[in-house]
Formats: structure tokens, C-alpha cells, sequence
């Protein structure tokens, strides 16, 4: 698969990858580990993940945040494209508020173990309210530009314990946190979440 025709860096990558001798080898990554749609271990890597990150920005508002799930939330759905349903959250919607206006986002998807993997897709997010998954508020949608994997080496190895008891089952219900049971915040909770008033 072919890379992009643009280059993915800017003037201020461009200066330090000359202070530091590095443009040959940023040159190389680009034209032969940046891919222009996601490859076959791609999929079964985004879609076997249990978490990933995401990072926005809006105007000085910038976000990292982390999305979890069980194995096969994440789907693939095209060459560039993949989806999550949403879940339950605090009610900020720092990373998707942040998306709504600027649709810029970068997803950075990690294994851990013996052999770690990390893989980044950058591109532009569009967001759904038609969740088709119980309990879901939004369906977020990218469409990526960018599709690399990095160096895994610093990535350390670690034991998987075991799955959050808080990812929602099939109707969409899943064990309450217990910040929303705090005196300052469980009246704040959405009028439609399923722990309000318990």
C-alpha cells in the first residue's frame, strides 16, 4: 500500500530532525512505514484491543484521554475508517467536545506483553448519535490519514489481570463507579443515567 502524497511534518519536526541529524530516517518512516490504508494486522490488532487513547485539541483546550472496551469495541468498517460506540462518562466530554470542533484527532493503540505492538492512526473524526449498542450516547467515526506503526521497545511487558468490571454488557448496563455515589456529584449525574437515585 502507498503512503500518503503529503508529507506529515511540519517546519518544527523539520528543525529538530536537523539538529539532531534525523530527517534521513524521518524520511524513510514516512515513505515506508506510513500506509495509506490499514493492512490485514492492523484490523486484528485495533479490533482485539481493549483500550487505545485518544488525544484532541481545541484552541488552548487539549485533551488525552483513554477508551476501553472489550476486545472488538473498536471496528474497523474501511480501508481508512473505524468506529467506537461511547460509553458512559464523567459528563465533560473533553475529547469529544474537542472533536465536535475541531475534527482533528490521533489514536494511539498499545499491547502490552512479550511482544508489544503500537500503532498510531491520525485522521478526522465525525460524530453520530444513532449508537446501534444499548447504552450508548454517540457513535464516534475516523476517517484516517495517517496509519503507522512505532517502535515498540520502550512499551513495557506486563501481565493482563484482568477485564474492567465497569465495561457495559450487552444492554448496555454495568456496575456503578463509585465517584457517582459522592455527596458533591450524585445529584449531577444526567437525568437519564441508569445509577441516578441509587
Amino acid at each position: 500500500m502507498s503512503s500518503n502524497s503529503s508529507t506529515m511534518f511540519h517546519d518544527g519536526h523539520r528543525e529538530l530532525q536537523d539538529k539532531f541529524d534525523g530527517r534521513r530516517m524521518a524520511d524513510a518512516l514516512e515513505k515506508h512505514r506510513r500506509f495509506s490504508e490499514f493492512r490485514e494486522q492492523d484490523i486484528t490488532f485495533i479490533e482485539g484491543a481493549e483500550f487505545f487513547f485518544i488525544a484532541t485539541a481545541h484552541g488552548q483546550s487539549v485533551d488525552c484521554s483513554f477508551r476501553g472496551g472489550a476486545a472488538g469495541f473498536v471496528r474497523v468498517t474501511g480501508p481508512t475508517s473505524l468506529e467506537w460506540s461511547d460509553f458512559d462518562g464523567n459528563s465533560m466530554y473533553r475529547s469529544l467536545g474537542n472533536a465536535l470542533r475541531s475534527p482533528r484527532v490521533g489514536l494511539l493503540f498499545i499491547e502490552f506483553g512479550a511482544q508489544p505492538k503500537r500503532l498510531r492512526v491520525n485522521g478526522n473524526c465525525t460524530l453520530s448519535d444513532k449508537s446501534t449498542i444499548a447504552g450508548h450516547k454517540m457513535t464516534v467515526q475516523v476517517d484516517a490519514d495517517e496509519i503507522f506503526p512505532n517502535c515498540p521497545r520502550y512499551i513495557p511487558n506486563l501481565t493482563k489481570a484482568a477485564a474492567s468490571a465497569y465495561i457495559p454488557d450487552e444492554t448496555g448496563a454495568s456496575a456503578k463507579p463509585d465517584w457517582k455515589s459522592a455527596e458533591d456529584l450524585r445529584e449531577a449525574l444526567p437525568e437519564n443515567d441508569p445509577h441516578r437515585g441509587q
